[in-house]
């Protein structure tokens, strides 16, 4: 049976963690890690003490004294105790995953465990988790957190994706691909620009543009208040240069237009310079 647990804001556990590099006793190694200069390497813990009886013993899931169970999941390589949240040691990742375990797979390529649904329905990056979170800079591959998958292929935690929806940031902040199905915002677009045309100097002005979803460049009509892709019809795009002015055609000037210079009348025709 497991005993009344010990005060940790991570895990929930019956006993301490004995430091492999400093010998300092800790629940984990997360408030370790908080309060040293050094971080604790999970692999190399060999020794735990009991919450109940005190005695320092080898790690393992149940005290050798009192017989007090430290978790009800234990991992003997990760050291890792806890209540049972249908954790599974993934060996491709070498670390424990909350599961259950027929609930994900380990993406051989991205190099990380995905819930299935994912499976061929991902765009893969080479060891995508191995790399900090484009939005808070933590680690991806150990975090406690859940990761979240964008269309371009690119992890960030759950929650640092769900502050930029909240925020109203939709651009993946390492690749600039849209983070989700905008088809419906694109649409919106649409009509806000119907509905506000350019003024009339404006109305011929096109610019060229690179779309950060297709990466089609193209040359599209200006407006203020997005350019469409031509390609996919996406308005996440970027200008690729200034603006492009073009003079309205008029009709052939076959007949006299007068002009006044503060001298006698003369035609537009004229040879006459002044």
């Amino acid at each position: 049976k497991m005993a009344a647990p010990v005060g940790c804001d991570h895990y929930i556990r019956s006993c301490f963690l004995k430091a492999p590099c400093c010998g300092k006793a800790y629940v984990c190694r997360l408030c370790h890690d908080a309060e040293e200069d050094h971080q604790m390497d999970r692999f190399l813990v060999k020794e735990v003490q009991c919450s109940v009886c005190n005695t320092v013993q080898q790690a393992q899931k149940t005290c050798q004294e009192c017989n007090v169970t430290f978790g009800d999941y234990y991992c003997d390589i990760c050291h890792l105790f806890d209540k049972d949240k249908k954790q599974y040691h993934c060996q491709p990742c070498g670390i424990c995953r909350i599961g259950p375990r027929e609930k994900y797979f380990h993406c051989q390529k991205c190099n990380l465990c995905l819930a299935s649904d994912l499976r061929g329905n991902h765009k893969c990056v080479e060891n995508v988790s191995r790399q900090n979170c484009p939005v808070c800079m933590e680690d991806m591959h150990t975090s406690r957190i859940g990761a979240h998958v964008l269309p371009c292929g690119h992890l960030l935690h759950k929650t640092c994706f769900d502050d930029m929806v909240q925020t109203g940031a939709y651009r993946c902040p390492l690749c600039m691909h849209s983070a989700w199905n905008m088809e419906d915002s694109w649409e919106q677009m649409d009509k806000d620009m119907a509905q506000s045309p350019m003024p009339t100097e404006y109305q011929d002005a096109t610019v060229k543009i690179i779309c950060n979803d297709c990466q089609t460049h193209c040359t599209v009509p200006f407006h203020v208040l997005g350019m469409k892709c031509s390609g996919c019809g996406s308005y996440n795009t970027a200008q690729d240069g200034g603006l492009i002015q073009h003079e309205p055609l008029g009709p052939p000037c076959n007949q006299p237009h007068w002009i006044t210079l503060g001298r006698p009348l003369v035609g537009c025709h004229s040879n006459v310079r002044g």
